[in-house]
């Protein structure tokens, strides 16, 4: 089997990139649901970290799916999932009925993470947009 055609990276790029979208579309569309959960974490300025959420989510897999700056909005997104994972997925704090949901979402979350350190460090692949025929990805 051979894994270096250039619809490989592309291909792992869009598949990353659905759940960032999808949850983007969900902000948009479910604001007041999206504060009211955001609420039971007590958070501080909901509204103004719920827009930068909405902006990373669809601006950063707007960047995945054309790999226009994807080490960069791979890089932003990694932290963004990390913080994501620590505040709303920390199952050791969790009802002993939510703990096993959490720590699933909490395991999927870090297997994001790493798709998004490889794509960060390896960059978007051959089919992407605005790449140098010298650049690395």
């Amino acid at each position: 089997m051979k894994l270096d055609h250039p619809v490989i990276p592309l291909l792992g790029r869009l598949m990353m990139t659905y759940i960032f979208a999808t949850s983007g579309i969900a902000k948009v569309f479910g604001w007041s649901g999206n504060v009211t959960y955001m609420s039971t974490r007590h958070l501080p300025m909901i509204p103004m970290l719920l827009a930068a959420a909405m902006v990373i989510e669809l601006a950063g897999s707007v960047c995945l799916v054309t790999g226009y700056q994807a080490r960069i909005a791979a890089f932003v997104m990694f932290w963004y999932t990390t913080a994501v994972t620590v505040l709303f997925h920390n199952y050791w704090a969790s009802s002993e009925a939510m703990a096993g949901m959490q720590e699933t979402h909490f395991r999927k979350n870090l297997a994001i993470m790493g798709g998004l350190l490889i794509l960060a460090y390896s960059g978007p692949g051959k089919w992407a947009l605005g790449q140098r025929a010298d650049s690395r990805g």
